[in-house]
């Protein structure tokens, strides 16, 4: 399968990740991808960074060496009605969001609580990806999150760091499995992403494509094959955004 693209990549400045800005793009660069993304942690994690970091991405250049760079932010949906921990003001100046729950923000709750609160962040039209949900901590209607993705052009994480061995998500490749088999029937379209924290994961979906493959999952419906493709998804999200927001 073709795979240019890593849009799930951490820093230093998420507070918890072990590489520079400068080694990731080194990392992303001698593996061969075309795009790599920078999705540091929103606030509401502890030991983020302050808002103040997503306001300057004016600094950023978005190529270096022929090698494309995005700047986004994983989002925490703090709330089961989806609101997220950036206000629209900062949203704005993002190149694209993943929005992920994650327990240190957010209690588990019921499954009509945790999909409410996945499908309540793809209604915000900042919001690209839905990160890791297929984390059995928050247990969901898979249907109903594929359904909603496929109607509102959201991309389902395929997360490669979920299906380590000695990762913190156990369970997740039985969960990837019926989220996989949802999203095939509804036509919702998956990204993978290495959710790195440190530049040797760069660009590693191993795990992801593996399971991909042993669920027959359909290329096409696979958005790491172009770089054209996802920011094709970005812009429609985009066009959704009241005018001026």
């Amino acid at each position: 399968m073709k795979d240019v693209l890593d849009v799930h990549v951490h820093t230093t400045a998420s507070g918890h990740a072990y590489s520079t800005f400068s080694e990731v793009i080194a990392a992303a660069k001698s593996k061969g991808l075309e795009l790599i993304g920078l999705a540091e942690h929103a606030p509401s994690v502890p030991g983020a960074i302050h808002n103040f970091y997503f306001m300057n991405f004016r600094v950023i250049r978005r190529e270096v060496d022929g090698l494309k760079i995005a700047m986004g932010a994983e989002l925490n949906v703090i709330d089961y009605s989806g609101s997220t921990d950036l206000p629209a003001k900062i949203l704005k100046r993002l190149d694209y969001a993943i929005a992920s729950l994650h327990s240190e923000c957010i209690e588990p709750g019921s499954v009509e609580e945790n999909t409410a609160a996945i499908i309540g962040a793809m209604r915000n039209p900042h919001v690209t990806i839905i990160g890791h949900p297929d984390n059995p901590q928050f247990p969901v209607d898979f249907d109903a999150i594929a359904r909603a993705a496929a109607d509102n052009h959201v991309l389902l994480e395929v997360n490669s760091s979920s299906y380590l061995p000695t990762g913190h998500r156990k369970g997740s490749v039985e969960q990837a499995k019926l989220m996989l088999t949802a999203c095939k029937k509804y036509g919702a379209e998956v990204i993978m992403g290495s959710d790195a924290h440190i530049d040797l994961d760069v660009g590693n979906h191993e795990l992801s494509q593996k399971i991909l493959a042993d669920n027959n999952f359909p290329a096409e419906l696979v958005i790491n094959s172009s770089v054209e493709k996802f920011f094709d998804r970005v812009a429609y999200r985009n066009s959704l955004r009241p005018k001026g927001a």
